[in-house]
């Protein structure tokens, strides 16, 4: 199956939305796995037990080697204690984010709440901007022209993704955004996804964290000393490298405009650190496919859809060894895309109906 040749106009704007919406790719229907009902409500329960290990041991671990570093300070003994501690704050709380935002995590939906709050802090993620935005993505996910949050658009710019493994061009827009935002104004692309009822706290979070982030930095300038800016603005960027990996396998390489998640997505195994991390969203096709399932139960989802999945990826280096040469070669030719093979149990690719189209009989 090959996705239909469709101009790659990137920018998210009401006009490129309307354009896929018309073709059947946007707010379209998208393909769910074979479940029954009653099993996937008992794979959607929510429970606090699972979420308060997992936020405890983040927690715990963040405070752990962030006194530690700082004991250590002036010693070399401080670095592995600041590169564990940058990686929990600007890696690991970007699946806590991504969890918290959806509601999935805690049962309590107040503990949802204050993770989300505290992970979009740390990763200079807006609660109201990522909200929405993700809100988007997964109703148009990779359709150019509507999914906000694509990483590699065709054809790739490299260094960019390059620096992004350090959050440094990520980091910068998302800085330049919450300016912007603090003088009451928003993109152009977020003016399509953002409720107007709900843009004033865009507004008032940014104002809020430009004043933490001042107060850290001037703390930083009267000491001067970057200690300060080392446990709370820095760790972004330097420990942002291992989100960077897990964000690349997502999607990138994969077909765009389809809506089949089995066709742009990645499942990919990961051993229990990488998980713990990126709290099993290495299950990204079942996440997709059903994305009220919380994080803890994705592995039985996974072993549930299996006969209806694509090959799942053995690790990073299984995955990277697809992508890269794929992401080389969209640089000569922004039409090739990796094909997703389906096992023989598997049903068929979902395709696009466009508006006003009879859907087809199954």
């Amino acid at each position: 199956m090959t996705a239909t040749a469709i101009p790659h106009d990137y920018p998210v704007t009401e006009a490129n939305c309307a354009v896929k919406e018309g073709l059947g790719i946007a707010k379209a229907e998208w393909y769910h796995g074979p479940i029954p009902r009653a099993e996937l409500k008992d794979l959607m329960r929510r429970r606090d037990g699972p979420a308060l290990v997992t936020t405890g041991l983040w927690l715990g671990g963040l405070l752990a080697t962030g006194v530690s570093a700082y004991l250590l300070l002036g010693s070399w003994w401080s670095v592995p204690f600041f590169i564990v501690y940058g990686v929990l704050y600007g890696s690991s709380a970007d699946a806590r984010w991504h969890e918290m935002g959806h509601g999935t995590a805690f049962r309590t939906r107040w503990l949802n709440e204050v993770v989300y709050q505290l992970a979009c802090f740390m990763l200079f993620r807006e609660p109201t901007v990522w909200r929405w935005s993700h809100t988007r993505h997964h109703t148009d996910t990779i359709v150019v022209g509507c999914d906000p949050e694509i990483v590699a658009e065709r054809p790739p710019t490299i260094p960019k993704m390059i620096a992004n493994l350090l959050t440094l061009h990520l980091g910068y827009t998302l800085l330049k955004n919450i300016c912007l935002h603090a003088t009451g104004r928003l993109t152009v692309a977020e003016k399509t996804f953002i409720p107007e009822q709900e843009q004033w706290k865009v507004y008032l979070v940014a104002r809020i964290w430009l004043v933490i982030l001042a107060g850290v930095a001037i703390w930083s300038l009267a000491a001067w000393s970057i200690v300060p800016l080392m446990f709370v603005g820095l760790p972004t960027f330097y420990g942002g490298w291992l989100h960077g990996m897990f964000a690349i396998t997502q999607h990138v390489g994969l077909a765009e405009d389809v809506v089949d998640h089995r066709l742009n997505t990645r499942t990919i195994y990961f051993n229990p650190i990488f998980r713990f991390s990126y709290l099993n969203m290495n299950y990204h096709i079942e996440h997709h496919m059903f994305p009220m399932v919380p994080y803890y139960n994705l592995p039985k989802l996974h072993e549930r859809l299996k006969a209806d999945m694509p090959r799942p990826y053995d690790g990073l280096w299984d995955a990277f060894q697809e992508i890269i040469p794929t992401l080389l070669r969209q640089c000569r030719d922004p039409e090739h895309y990796v094909v997703r093979e389906l096992p023989p149990t598997a049903r068929p690719y979902l395709q696009p109906q466009p508006l006003g189209a009879a859907m087809p009989a199954e």
